[in-house]
């Protein structure tokens, strides 16, 4: 199971990050539905955690989360090697609060029909 989650993880960012065959480097890489449907999910736990803590310091911290292909939270949690205090809970009760999130476009959910996120949370406060 994990090494599946890390070969998923793998390829996500490879779709993400890497041209396709017969693509000039000016194109993206992905789609816009998928650009937009991370962006919707980055910016929605970061309103939930600035709605819940208005005044508290921020930082950033990497979650880990998986939702399922109907928009449903299914774990969230802080990556291995993380030094966050306490952000780490602050980020992880920012993700369950933001959902549930929009179903992620199909072509991001696994086999078991989850997808699986990694990415900085940037929980500082923008003034």
């Amino acid at each position: 199971m994990f090494l599946r989650s890390l070969l998923f993880r793998l390829s996500v960012c490879a779709a993400l990050c890497l041209p396709l065959p017969g693509m000039s480097l000016a194109e993206p890489a992905v789609g816009a539905a998928v650009r937009d449907w991370l962006s919707e999910v980055v910016t929605r736990i970061g309103a939930a955690d600035r709605a819940a803590t208005p005044r508290a310091r921020g930082g950033i911290v990497t979650i880990r989360i998986r939702i399922a292909g109907d928009g449903s939270l299914k774990d969230a949690a802080i990556e291995n090697g993380s030094k966050s205090g306490a952000l780490g809970p602050r980020a992880v009760a920012a993700a369950r609060a933001a959902a549930p999130f929009a179903p992620p476009p199909p072509e991001l959910l696994t086999e078991d029909g989850t997808t699986e996120l990694s990415f900085p949370l940037d929980l500082t406060r923008r003034r």
